[in-house]
């Protein structure tokens, strides 16, 4: 099973928070980057990953809670996905 780290600090911005996501997570060029193509990418995963969150306080304390919304598609995508487990730390 692969291992990624998620680091709150670099998604400042959704377009930062996307293009963070897209290189670390390796998406196609083709990823939307919104979270309507988040949850596409995550829901279809086809190999085992665990994810880990790293300062989950920061990327929750986003302006407009993009932060939280990004939260809650991986935590809904790992729900809905058995190849997918969530890890978060402060």
């Amino acid at each position: 099973m692969k291992t990624i780290l998620l680091d709150g600090k670099k998604m400042n911005t959704k377009e930062e928070a996307h293009e963070y996501i897209s290189k670390t997570l390796a998406f196609p060029d083709y990823y939307g980057k919104n979270l309507d193509a988040l949850w596409d990418m995550l829901s279809t995963y086809d190999e085992p990953i665990h994810i880990v969150f790293k300062n989950t306080q920061t990327l929750k304390s986003n302006p407009d809670e993009y932060g939280n919304k990004i939260l809650k598609v991986f935590l809904d995508a790992k729900e809905n996905n058995d190849n997918i487990s969530i890890e978060m730390e402060d």
